[in-house]
C-alpha cells in the first residue's frame, strides 16, 4: 500500500477518505481548506474533510505545501478546489477522484452544470493530475445516467459512491496505464446565483432542471422567494404570460411549471400549496 496524501473540502470528499482508510492505506496527511469563521461570534468550522480527518486521527494541514516535506508517495485529490502547482507535482505525483466524464465538464461544477445542460448521461474518472484545469490522462472511469428528476445533491451522492469505489480499487495495486482524454473539452465554472433566477419565459424543461440544481428563486410582490422543488408540467389552459400563477403551477414559455416546495423570504420550507393559501395571489398576479 502507498503512503497517501489526501487533498479534499467539500462532503463529497469525506466517503472517499474513509474508504481508503478502510482499505488499509496510510494516509500521512489530509490538506483542506482553513477554518471558517462562523456568521456570528468569533468560532470557526472546519471543513467536512478537515472533521473527519480529526476523528480518524489523521494529521491536518490547511498549507499546500505541506506536501512536499510529508513523504508520501501519492496524493489523492477529491474537490480540493485549488489548482495543484507543477513543482509540487514534480515531487509527489497525484490522483484525481472527478465527477464527470471527462474532457466534458473539466472545473468546478460538473455535477450542476450537466443537470443543467440536460445532459442523460455523466460518470466518474479517476485521472492523473496535471498543472492544467482537470486535463490530465484517466486512469479509470464508469458512467451514470441522470435521473429525469433527480437533483444535483442525489446525483452528487450516487457519483460519490461509485466514484469511490472505483478509486478504492485503481489504488489496490499499481497505477495502470492512464489513457489520453478525447473528444472537446466543455468547461464547468460555478454557478452564479444569477443564473439560479427562474426566468419565466425559459420552458418548463429548463426552468426545472435549474431547480433541481438548488438554490432556485424568484420574486414576488418585490420579495424573494426560493423554489426548492418544482416539476414541469402540460400548460393549462388559459395560463397567460410566463410568470403567471394559476393555482401551484406558473406559466412559463413553454409549459408549466408546478411548485411543489418554496421558501418565501425570510420563512422556512413550505408546501407550495400552504404558501399560496397565505399570500393570496390575485388572479392573474405573477411572480
Amino acid at each position: 500500500m502507498a503512503r497517501l496524501c489526501f487533498l479534499g473540502t467539500p462532503d463529497a470528499a469525506v466517503p472517499p477518505l474513509r474508504a481508503l482508510v478502510d482499505a488499509g492505506h496510510e494516509v500521512v496527511l489530509v490538506v483542506t481548506r482553513p477554518d471558517r469563521r462562523r456568521s456570528r461570534g468569533p468560532a470557526t468550522s472546519p471543513s467536512p474533510v478537515k472533521a473527519a480527518a480529526v476523528e480518524l486521527g489523521l494529521p491536518v494541514a490547511d498549507d499546500l505545501g505541506a506536501v512536499a516535506g510529508a513523504g508520501a508517495d501519492l496524493g489523492v485529490v477529491v474537490a480540493y478546489g485549488r489548482i495543484i502547482p507543477a513543482d509540487l507535482l514534480a515531487a509527489v505525483p497525484m490522483v484525481n477522484l472527478h465527477f464527470s466524464l471527462l474532457p466534458r465538464w473539466r472545473g468546478a461544477a460538473p455535477v450542476e452544470r450537466a443537470i443543467l445542460a440536460g445532459d442523460e448521461r455523466t460518470g466518474v474518472c479517476v485521472m492523473a493530475v496535471e498543472a492544467g484545469l482537470d486535463t490530465g490522462p484517466v486512469y479509470a472511469k464508469e458512467e451514470v445516467a441522470i435521473g429525469e428528476s433527480e437533483t444535483a445533491d442525489e446525483l452528487r451522492s450516487r457519483l460519490v459512491e461509485v466514484g469511490t469505489r472505483l478509486l478504492v480499487g485503481v489504488l489496490s495495486g499499481p497505477l495502470p496505464v492512464p489513457v489520453p482524454q478525447e473528444g472537446e473539452p466543455v468547461y464547468a465554472d460555478k454557478v452564479t446565483p444569477a443564473e439560479l433566477e427562474l426566468d419565466w419565459g425559459r420552458t418548463a424543461a429548463e426552468l426545472g432542471r435549474v431547480v433541481r440544481v438548488g438554490r432556485a428563486w424568484t420574486t414576488f410582490r418585490r420579495r424573494r422567494l426560493g423554489v426548492l422543488s418544482a416539476e414541469p408540467v402540460p400548460a393549462a389552459p388559459g395560463a397567460g404570460v410566463p410568470g403567471t400563477l394559476l393555482g401551484d403551477t406558473v406559466a412559463t414559455g413553454a409549459g408549466g411549471l408546478r411548485l411543489v416546495v418554496v421558501q418565501p423570504e425570510g420563512g422556512r420550507p413550505m408546501d407550495a400549496g400552504d404558501w399560496r393559501r397565505g399570500a393570496r395571489p390575485a388572479p392573474g398576479e405573477r411572480l
